[in-house]
């Protein structure tokens, strides 16, 4: 766990690690901006987040960023419900640049895989992840495959 300049905590966890209350905060953040904000309606709940590192940041104890990142295949992680929930402020860059940080760390991969929504480009290739796909429809929202190759994992 580390702090950032405004007292934000930045925590990583297992799922089995996480406390009632965060694992609570994390559905709410996912829920408020994936099914709420987006209007998506989706199956959220995917039996991934048994599986998966939490990497997210709390403020007064509720959820203002996070996503998740698991094995995809024998070198590769993929991370996703990549979410802040106050913006323009950094947080999604802090919490993307922790998730990456995190995956090198713990998992040791060859490249990081993430289904980016397409109007994200810009925000992913400045940490150099690279689109990999076509244009593809998610729960009718455009996306694209992205990769970020890891050199000395």
């Amino acid at each position: 766990m580390s702090e950032n300049s405004n007292n934000n905590q930045i925590k990583t966890k297992t799922f089995h690690e996480l406390t009632n209350t965060e694992l609570y905060e994390i559905l709410k953040a996912r829920a408020d901006v994936f099914v709420v904000e987006q209007t998506c309606i989706y199956p959220d709940i995917d039996g991934k987040d048994y599986d998966s590192l939490h990497i997210f940041i709390e403020e007064d104890g509720k959820v203002i960023a996070y996503l998740r990142a698991f094995q995809k295949d024998e070198n590769t992680i993929q991370m996703g419900r990549v979410l802040t929930t106050k913006r323009n402020i950094g947080l999604g860059s802090m919490i993307l640049k922790e998730g990456i940080q995190q995956i090198k760390e713990r998992f040791h991969p060859d490249q990081i895989y993430i289904e980016a929504q397409c109007y994200a480009i810009p925000f992913y290739e400045k940490e150099g992840f690279q689109v990999h796909s076509d244009e593809f429809l998610e729960d009718g929202i455009p996306h694209v495959e992205m990769l970020l190759i890891l050199e000395d994992s």
